[in-house]
């Protein structure tokens, strides 16, 4: 009699993205024309981004899923813009990293909070995202 195993958590796994997952929550302050990359430990199900408000007014935040040192993520315009205080937007997509730029277009310090949806698929199962609309 053939044995089928079940099937465990994984990138193409319903219902590792069905059921609720584990929280992580973080952030910080950015100075003007800083980077922060946002590590997860497992791949997200879905994350925000909230702009926690300036020190001074004037710079915006970007959310990107590359460093901006990186192909052409500034260029191509390859992020999300956070302008005013309390603005926040939600990825639904997986992910184990996001990055976080303070645009050089003020003098002030930037402060952001992200809140992600854990799946429990390790870090180490997640391709690299690049290519057309992130790097390209």
């Amino acid at each position: 009699m053939p044995f089928y195993p079940g099937h465990g958590v994984g990138l193409r796994n319903v219902g590792s993205y069905q059921i609720s997952g584990h929280p992580f929550v973080t952030g910080t302050v950015l100075a003007t024309g800083q980077e922060h990359m946002v590590l997860f430990p497992e791949v997200t199900r879905e994350f925000t981004v909230i702009n926690s408000g300036s020190t001074g007014g004037g710079p915006v935040l970007r959310v990107h899923f590359n460093s901006t040192s990186s192909g052409n993520v500034a260029g191509g315009h390859h992020y999300i813009s956070l302008e005013a205080d309390d603005q926040a937007i939600t990825f639904h997509t997986k992910c184990t990293a996001v990055y976080i730029s303070c645009a050089s277009n003020g003098t002030a310090d930037n402060g952001f909070e992200v809140i992600a949806n854990l799946t429990g698929i390790g870090s180490n199962h997640m391709y690299e995202l690049t290519g057309a609309g992130l790097t390209d």
